[in-house]
């Protein structure tokens, strides 16, 4: 796993220079700290910061084919590269390291883009061809690894992290105001945007080519199910299909152990990192280490069921033991790493997760993502079924009582039936909207945008879409069922826009850890995405398949065990008796007034009920930390990016020069 930066330029003018990529690199050698490497011409200069995972000897980049035409630096890993490297061989290419690097470079150069759909991994790459002057880049098919770009006086500048992109100081920095709502709405930005104003990530499953000053981004993959009406998939039974989802999982977990360091594992004391936990015990021959977060507050620990699962495996287990002054001391650090306003604090435990992942000498862990997504594990899929029940008669009383089994983790919710009721029924007989799986969260999530200052407000209604009609679909999405549906909603803006970026890569990366995801790989995604809806969500059983394949290997009390999703303590993180600095001086109204995005009025009435401990709600305490992460990263960013920084004296550099070429006829 690794950084990767450069510069082209689109148009004549100077090459792109030795130091501007060394500053690029600086600005993200935590993702890489071991190694360092440049390709430099006339035209392009590409960088790579490795964290040495796969062939520590051999694979430092950048990594050049045969007759030196072609160039890579790649972030990520390749997980079927021993399938593919004597596929590659068997065509004439001849091979000079171990490394997943080089299979990935020789399938580009025999396949071209086609390449993209036989690699079975997690990355983001650029090729620079000296040939034709065109370079390639690419980004996985859920946006594990992210890639971001901007164009700026004709010359593209593209880089793992944001501020790779801004350590050239002619790109100009400022928050998105349209992002910033969805943010508020969404909690991400929708792709290809980024928050900020000009900077663009490549969206997941796209690929980019760049010839002269031309750029073309075009889609290689995206989630897709049957048809509604689609009867195929019932001519398998039940055994047969946890028969091919066991061997489908064993193996995606078996291939992400490959590396010459050692691989642990998260254990959340849930159903899917149980699962992934337990095949690396009884199906491999890896030692096994397994790293959890026990939190202080009771109220969001599972530390009691993590020790359980470690104590079945039998592993050496490790814990952070996360209090609320821990969380709101690194959350400015968080900020800095996710590059995004976050309404949640649930990145700061999982940074601090990481950090112990790293003391403990390990790069790599195996982790459960995925699985709630691809087999209905949340409590939003539930809500939809029941609220689409229960407007085939909104009047029945009988009906909405099914709210009561929805969100037994939020405090209240469950005994408080009137307020359910009343909560769920928004829009209850609006079923032909596309999003309507997704409405009700996302018009809770959007009262948060009430503390947004009057000129911000202003500026947002000035001929903008609104908020909801900014979201894409596939053309065949109208075909799809309701749960694959809300489905598609939640891969392609929670997972990929959120989870696996400001909850993933950005707080592991951060700590120089590679997260590897069993679930996500894109055989088990294809065939999740087959399944019945009966084998995911079972009346409102969730994950019914996954359940059934734990009560095989794991013991009853996490198997069998309720849904709990993954959450952090908010406002109390913020407000207590170690509270830092930082919290008043971002939350002061001169401070408020400056950036200008929030109504200091509003804040301090806000901060007002926490300090007199009026009960807040769940909004709220999204909105704190919105507007605190929102005016960190306006401080970290706008006011005060370090822009100067430099890659380490003692630095090991390889540095690769090509020659000025003329583009081939």
């Amino acid at each position: 796993m690794c950084g990767i930066a450069g510069i082209l330029n689109l148009t004549e003018g100077p090459p792109p220079s030795q130091d501007q990529v060394q500053r690029m690199l600086a600005q993200i050698r935590h993702r890489g700290p071991d190694e360092f490497g440049l390709y430099l011409d006339d035209r392009v200069a590409m960088g790579n910061a490795r964290l040495s995972i796969i062939d520590l000897s051999g694979g430092q980049q950048p990594i050049t084919n045969e007759d030196k035409t072609l160039w890579i630096v790649f972030n990520g890993e390749i997980f079927n590269y021993l399938e593919l490297r004597p596929e590659l061989e068997k065509c004439g290419h001849r091979f000079t390291t171990n490394s997943d690097t080089e299979v990935l470079l020789h399938a580009y150069e025999e396949y071209g883009a086609a390449c993209l759909e036989r690699l079975n991994g997690q990355f983001a790459f650029a090729i620079w061809n000296t040939k034709d002057r065109s370079l390639f880049l690419a980004r996985d098919r859920l946006g594990v690894r992210p890639l971001f770009y901007t164009i700026q006086n004709g010359r593209l500048i593209f880089g793992s992290e944001i501020k790779a992109v801004l350590a050239d100081d002619r790109v100009p920095v400022a928050i998105d105001p349209l992002v910033l709502k969805q943010v508020f709405t969404f909690w991400a930005p929708l792709a290809p945007r980024s928050i900020f104003r000009g900077i663009d990530q490549l969206p997941p499953g796209h690929y980019m080519e760049v010839r002269g000053t031309e750029t073309i981004i075009r889609s290689y993959w995206e989630p897709t199910f049957p048809p509604a009406d689609d009867a195929g998939s019932a001519q398998k039974t039940e055994g047969e299909f946890l028969e091919e989802l066991s061997a489908l999982l064993i193996d995606s977990t078996r291939i992400r152990l490959r590396a010459d360091v050692p691989v642990g594992a998260y254990l959340s004391g849930g159903l899917d990192s149980s699962i992934i936990a337990s095949i690396i015990r009884n199906f491999t021959t890896n030692r096994l280490e397994t790293f959890s977060i026990a939190f202080s507050d009771t109220a969001f620990d599972e530390s009691i069921f993590q020790r359980k699962m470690a104590d079945v495996l039998g592993t050496k287990h490790h814990e952070v033991y996360a209090t609320h002054a821990d969380i709101g001391k690194v959350f400015p650090e968080v900020i800095w790493h996710t590059e995004v306003p976050l309404l949640r604090t649930a990145p700061a435990p999982m940074f601090l997760l990481s950090k112990l992942v790293r003391s403990h000498g390990y790069k790599v862990v195996l982790t459960g993502e995925g699985a709630d997504e691809f087999l209905a594990g949340y409590d939003i899929f539930k809500e939809a079924r029941v609220r689409r029940f229960w407007a085939r008669e909104p009047q029945s009383a009988r009906r909405p009582l099914l709210l009561k089994r929805l969100y037994a983790d939020i405090p209240g919710m469950a005994n408080n039936f009137a307020f359910l009721k009343a909560f769920f029924s928004q829009g209850l007989t609006e079923t032909d909207l596309p999003y309507y799986s997704h409405a009700v969260r996302w018009r809770n999530t959007r009262r948060t945008t009430r503390f947004f200052s009057k000129a911000l407000t202003d500026e947002l209604h000035q001929g903008a879409r609104s908020d909801f009609d900014q979201i894409s679909y596939p053309k065949q999405f109208g075909r799809w069922g309701k749960l694959a549906q809300a489905q598609y909603i939640e891969i392609s803006i929670f997972l990929s826009q959120y989870l696996l970026s400001s909850q993933g890569d950005r707080v592991s990366m951060a700590n120089s850890v590679e997260g590897r995801f069993p679930f996500l790989d894109y055989r088990m995604v294809e065939f999740c995405d087959r399944l019945p809806d009966g084998l995911k969500l079972r009346g409102l059983t969730e994950k019914y398949i996954l359940k059934k394949l734990g009560a095989k290997w794991l013991p009853p009390e996490i198997f069998a065990r309720p849904k709990r999703p993954y959450r952090s303590p908010i406002h109390k993180s913020f407000f207590n008796n170690t509270a830092p600095d930082y919290v008043r001086d971002v939350l002061s109204p001169a401070s408020i007034r400056r950036s200008g995005f929030f109504d200091p009025v509003a804040v301090g009435q806000l901060v007002k009920k926490i300090e007199t401990g009026t009960s807040i709600g769940e909004t709220d305490d999204m909105a704190l930390a919105g507007i605190i992460s929102t005016q960190l990263l306006h401080q970290q960013f706008v006011d005060h990016f370090p822009r100067s920084r430099s890659l380490p004296a003692a630095s090991s550099i390889k540095i690769c020069r090509g020659l000025t070429t003329k583009p081939h006829p």
